[in-house]
């Protein structure tokens, strides 16, 4: 049994909730994110909490039932307070910069790499290597952060490439063993 599924959401007093049978909408501050939840959960919701209860014991049901609650609670945390994620460049000649809202990667290659970031996604340049990408949405934020990291992941021999703000990369001796 989920253990992560039996926990209450707990709303806060600025979020606006509204159940329409397997269509989960929360509205916030921030923004507004809608959910369709699998037929086998269905949601019963008190004062100020929401619990999800599974409709039977199959076992797509006990894998979707802590996904469900997650998804549910992510969708209220973003409305109300969003999501960020920090990336860092690092290497000589390594830079960045914003045209409009397109992101422009200068990462060693012979052109520059542009991207587009989907509606509702925010990205902002710090120091020419600080790359703070931001939004309402968890799964997307991650997604064009780790997009972002797949231009020129960070080498193992010289840190050399775009990585987290908190990764540790594991070094590698080079060729001469020093």
């Amino acid at each position: 049994m989920s253990r992560i599924g039996k926990k209450e959401i707990i709303i806060p007093s600025n979020t606006e909730i509204k159940v329409n049978q397997s269509n989960i909408s929360v509205k916030g501050r921030k923004g507004q994110l809608n959910h369709k939840l699998p037929k086998s959960i269905s949601i019963k919701q008190h004062n100020n909490t929401i619990q999800l209860i599974k409709n039977n014991d199959s076992k797509k049901t006990k894998e979707l039932y802590g996904l469900s609650r997650s998804i549910i609670n992510n969708m209220i945390l973003g409305v109300s307070q969003g999501f960020e994620k920090k990336l860092v460049i690092q290497g000589v000649g390594y830079r960045s910069q914003i045209e409009g809202k397109n992101l422009i990667l200068n990462v060693g290659y012979s052109h520059p790499v542009h991207i587009k970031p989907p509606n509702g996604i925010n990205i902002k340049v710090e120091n020419n290597t600080n790359i703070y990408i931001s939004g309402i949405n968890k799964e997307e934020v991650g997604q064009v952060a780790a997009t972002i990291r797949d231009i020129r992941p960070p080498e193992p021999y010289k840190g050399k490439g775009i990585r987290y703000e908190n990764e540790k990369i594991k070094r590698k001796v080079g060729k001469a063993g020093k």
